[in-house]
């Protein structure tokens, strides 16, 4: 298993912010969540954005998936400006471009965990129906619970929850995974073992963002990014942080 951080070019980023402000409107005033933010992110990194509890990391998840805009600046995934989008085609794009694994799963419990992971395909017809199960099983097996296919979520630890949930953001083979605060229901073993897994996936090819307060998560991350009250503080290669 791989434990040492591999440093990425800059050239050709999958993920570009251009001077991205959000502001949200309070009883006492416009609050700023955060303020000219830029930064890119290459494939197949696994990079990780700190910061402790209201320095923006959840806005900018907010932002990277689609579910947010931005007040100012840009948010690009590809070659698609994600700001720019229409309700309709940011919702059709974020089913197909982005996985999303959060810190509770969020696992249906009336569904199998096969089922669970068949679930963003069986929305976004990514797949032919015939072709789904079989899918949802590689994507398991890959995950290291195959054996838990055909069980139901209660059924399951909580490290085995997040593998399946991890499974089901990969589903749709989204150009990004968005992890918010992954680990912060597990214990420190199996947090270990899903960052580990991040991190296998991010060899493979696969671009992950994770947004954490943890900061042992660094030493696995290729880029680290420190966020404090709404602004980056710092931003370091995984060889260097």
């Amino acid at each position: 298993m791989t434990t040492t951080p591999t440093a990425f070019p800059r050239q050709s980023p999958l993920i570009a912010l251009k001077h991205v402000t959000k502001t949200f409107p309070g009883a006492a005033g416009d609050f700023t969540a955060l303020r000219d933010v830029s930064f890119e992110i290459t494939r197949g990194e696994f990079a990780i954005v700190m910061g402790q509890s209201g320095s923006g990391k959840s806005t900018l998840l907010g932002l990277l998936s689609g579910i947010d805009r931005p007040t100012t600046g840009e948010v690009v995934v590809g070659d698609m400006a994600v700001h720019a989008l229409s309700e309709r085609a940011l919702s059709a794009w974020r089913g197909r471009a982005v996985g999303i694994v959060f810190q509770f799963f969020q696992l249906l419990p009336t569904l199998t965990s096969i089922e669970n992971v068949m679930l963003p395909m069986d929305f976004c017809r990514t797949w032919p129906v015939k072709e789904r199960r079989d899918r949802a099983l590689k994507l398991l097996t890959r995950l290291g619970v195959a054996d838990q296919a055909n069980k139901f979520p209660p059924q399951l630890s909580g490290g085995q929850q997040q593998r399946v949930a991890i499974a089901r953001a990969l589903a749709n083979g989204p150009a990004v995974l968005l992890a918010d605060e992954p680990t912060g229901n597990l214990d420190s073993r199996t947090s270990d073992a899903i960052l580990e897994l991040f991190q296998e996936l991010a060899h493979d090819g696969q671009t992950v963002v994770m947004v954490t307060h943890e900061p042992s998560a660094r030493r696995l991350a290729s880029r680290t990014i420190t966020l404090a009250d709404g602004e980056i503080v710092s931003e370091e290669d995984g060889a260097h942080a």
